[in-house]
């Protein structure tokens, strides 16, 4: 017969005198990462490798540290890593919807706006003056007098030679006419019918050829000189504007003699400037124009081509940029292009173009969830888009979308920036699995262990890494108990005596709360009672739905024995996970025969509540079933299994010890102690194997014989191979070390068999047969006397006559046997 375990085996308790230290004050800080040497190793080597898609995946479960390895070793690395340049969008005069970019170095972009700002007022104050000047109004007034004298002699010399042919020129506030003369006076229409015809016809001729060479004159000829003389205007004023604007320009210029990109800019600018002078005349009285260009030239608009936006700014950044973008929209990660309403309409230009993380991390690193970059419409394949051609394109989302929207379509800027993708396992190898450009652009994995091996080495390096995380939070340092506590947590999260947990967020949780404890308490350190006290607490947070539990079962509403025996009945485990927490539930399994064919009915799978793990475990059991049983004589028997009052999803193989224990007793008519609950998965040969959340579920069948009261009968089986994995508390503890509770470790099914029955389970002798008093014995005579009914039924019933079979494979028989046989 198994032993109980003994009670300093169900859990491992941290001894605090293996601390030599008064409190963690004590200790000098670790910045060390405790247990992730192998995410270590690749964290450094995806850093230092500069080669196109040794982007990094961090991945593991939340709350294990991810972004604290991650920060640390980005900042340290980025402090030694030199200062990327500076970008700039400037206004393309020769093509405004594709604004250039400008690279600088760190510092000078900023500088660049200031210079540019700075001219842009200059020349809003030069220009006007320069026109005000006494020597272009002297050369404007010249050239307007010369065309003034031009025109003017023009018309003399007309006039001269139509007066010769008796035609006069009447000048007019609207314009110039012809008019017949007579002795210097304009004849009249009486007049001129009184002249002979033939003087009629003359002046008529002559009125008609004047008429051309004045319409001549006014239409093609003055026009002619208006334009020559315009120009002769423009060209002076571009002259003047020059003189005004080259020196002011030059002065910028000097500062960039070694940026090719910045002085063809100021190129270009310049001679904008130039062209368009007539603008910064205007500005300087814009209430006299038009409401709208006076209001654009109020507000700056019209020399908004003129200015430099500052897209990244690296003037005070130290070392390498690292982003850790919160949001990763398609927007926030390759920048954006902002419109403005203007009279109804959406408007934009270079000025309004922002930067996204890929600008600001350009040189450096950028950090970003998984999960949140998936979810985000366009994100991920904009992201994979810009690793692969090595440019971040600045696209509207609404281009994607279909909305026609005037927009820009800034010049690419060149990308070298190191992504971290920070997320779980399934994430990682889903995108593995269904995105073939992943493994391209993200080659270093950095996996995250989840827990440690605890070691006394170990143990010290989580001692100074509580102290560190109490100092640097500003709570009271930790005493050794406090420490061993926590360790103990640590395993408990852990699952694992033998481990330790790396969810560091859960156990800061613990240390933020006992530290407020001792806060509240007046101590100056925390203390083991501490620690304590805030593992019960949130365990009390989260208990309601267990109690509800408990509470059913102490009721009489669930359905559970904690004593006695009954024929087909043992008490399962299972876990019922709620976020973070779990607690362990016992569930009363069932097992009935009948006449059969050897078939097991998983009534949780024909119903469809049964997973697809436990219908294997149900099949595995059948098939133990079979190999121990059915080896000389076909299994007559059929039974049903079922978790009785479970009207949820059922999963898993750890019932099925359970449930091979209940099928067995109902065959062989062997009662089962109810004052035990079994847990544990069985192979095809009998075997028991471990299975997860083992202290959860021996605690929960614990508080439900607790409230019941304990007698020392009762206890949990549990798989052997789940020895290491004990971590109870220490009420259970306690009760295992009064003889109030036990816990059973197996390796066999028939061990497990001996414990629920008191019986031995029986092994075969040379001749086959189980003893008779055993378990076993009990169960082939169980199987014996089902397979004798079963005969006596066939040899009572009749046999019944074949009928017909309508099939062509029926008909085929008939005529086979119809023919005789050769």
């Amino acid at each position: 017969m198994v032993k109980p375990i003994p009670a300093d085996r169900l859990a491992r308790r941290c001894d605090p005198s293996a601390f030599e230290f008064a409190t963690t004050a004590d200790l000098p800080e670790l910045d060390e990462i405790v247990g992730q040497d192998r995410a270590v190793e690749a964290v450094a080597f995806g850093i230092a490798i500069r080669q196109p898609g040794y982007n990094l995946y961090a991945m593991g479960p939340e709350g294990i540290g991810k972004y604290s390895l991650v920060r640390q070793f980005l900042l340290d690395r980025a402090r030694a890593e030199p200062v990327p340049d500076d970008w700039c969008y400037v206004h393309d005069f020769g093509d405004p919807r594709r604004p250039r970019a400008l690279r600088l170095p760190a510092g000078e972009g900023h500088r660049l706006k200031e210079r540019i700002g700075n001219l842009d007022r200059e020349l809003r104050a030069a220009i006007p003056a320069a026109f005000e000047s006494e020597e272009y109004r002297n050369r404007r007034q010249a050239l307007e007098t010369a065309l003034k004298d031009r025109r003017e002699g023009a018309l003399l010399d007309f006039e001269r030679r139509a007066a010769g042919r008796g035609i006069g020129l009447l000048r007019t506030p609207v314009g110039v006419g012809l008019a017949a003369l007579r002795d210097g006076k304009v004849l009249e229409r009486d007049d001129i019918a009184k002249l002979p015809a033939a003087e009629r016809q003359r002046l008529a001729t002559a009125t008609e050829e004047l008429e051309d060479e004045l319409g001549e004159l006014v239409q093609r000829t003055f026009p002619s000189w208006e334009r020559e003389t315009r120009a002769a205007i423009r060209q002076t004023g571009e002259a003047v504007t020059k003189r005004a604007v080259g020196h002011l320009i030059d002065d910028v210029r000097r500062h960039y003699r070694d940026h090719a990109a910045v002085l063809a800019h100021l190129e270009a600018l310049e001679k904008d400037v130039v062209a368009n002078a007539e603008e910064f005349l205007a500005a300087a009285q814009p209430r006299e124009l038009p409401s709208l260009l006076a209001a654009r030239l109020e507000d700056g608009a019209v020399f908004r081509r003129y200015q430099v936006n500052l897209l990244v700014d690296n003037a005070e950044t130290a070392g390498a940029p690292v982003v850790f973008e919160d949001l990763p929209t398609q927007p926030n990660l390759l920048g954006r292009v902002e419109h403005t309403a203007q009279l109804g309409a959406l408007v934009t230009d270079f000025t309004l173009i922002r930067p996204g993380a890929l600008h600001r991390a350009n040189g450096g690193y950028l950090v970003l969830d998984a999960r949140r970059l998936l979810v985000q419409p366009f994100a991920w394949e904009e992201l994979k888009r810009a690793l692969r051609a090595g440019v971040v394109r600045i696209e509207p989302l609404g281009d994607r979308l279909g909305l026609a929207t005037v927009s820009l379509e800034p010049e690419p800027i060149p990308l070298a920036t190191k992504v971290v993708l920070v997320g779980d396992r399934q994430v990682y190898y889903l995108l593995a699995e269904l995105d073939p450009d992943f493994l391209e652009l993200f080659k270093v994995q950095v996996d995250f262990e989840e827990d440690v091996p605890r070691r006394p080495a170990t143990e010290q390096q989580y001692a100074r890494l509580m102290g560190t995380i109490a100092a640097r939070a500003g709570m009271p340092p930790l005493e050794p108990g406090a420490v061993a506590a926590i360790l103990d947590h640590a395993s408990r999260l852990a699952g694992d005596a033998e481990r330790l947990s790396t969810h560091m967020r859960r156990l800061t949780d613990v240390l933020r709360e006992a530290a407020d404890r001792s806060t509240k308490a007046g101590q100056d350190r925390v203390t083991a009672a501490d620690i304590a006290g805030a593992i019960e607490a949130q365990r009390r947070r989260a208990s309601r739905i267990h109690e509800r539990s408990l509470e059913d079962i102490a009721r009489g509403t669930m359905l559970v024995a904690t004593s006695g025996e009954v024929v087909g009945v043992a008490n399962g485990l299972s876990v019922v996970p709620l976020g973070e927490v779990a607690f362990g539930r016992p569930s009363r399994i069932t097992a009935s025969v009948r006449l059969g064919d050897g078939e097991v009915v998983d009534i949780e799978r024909e119903v469809n509540l049964g997973g697809p793990i436990h219908s294997k475990g149900v099949l595995i059991l059948s098939g133990f079933l079979g190999g121990r049983y059915g080896r000389s004589r076909p299994l007559t028997v059929q039974a049903s299994l079922v978790f009785e009052q479970s009207y949820g999803g059922v999963e898993g193989d750890s019932a099925t010890l359970a449930e091979t224990c209940a099928l067995l007793s109902a065959i062989g008519e062997v009662p089962l102690r109810q004052s035990i609950a079994v847990t544990g998965s069985l192979n095809q040969q009998g075997g028991v194997q471990p299975v997860g959340g083992v202290n959860e579920k021996v605690e929960g069948f614990f508080d439900v014989c607790a409230a019941r009261g304990l007698d020392g009968t009762h206890g949990v089986i549990v798989p052997a191979a789940n020895l290491p994995h004990l971590m109870l508390r220490e009420d259970v503890v306690a009760a295992a070390r009064g003889g109030r509770f036990s816990v059973w470790a197996v390796s066999t099914v028939d061990e497990a068999l001996a414990l629920l029955t008191g019986l031995p389970a029986g092994e075969r002798a040379d001749g086959g047969a189980y003893p008779p008093g055993s378990v076993n014995g009990r169960v082939e005579a169980g199987l014996v006397a089902l397979a004798e009914r079963a005969r006596e039924f066939a040899v009572l019933q009749p046999v019944p006559a074949p009928k017909a079979s309508p099939t062509r494979a029926g008909a085929r028989a008939r005529a086979r046997r119809r023919t005789p046989a050769k």
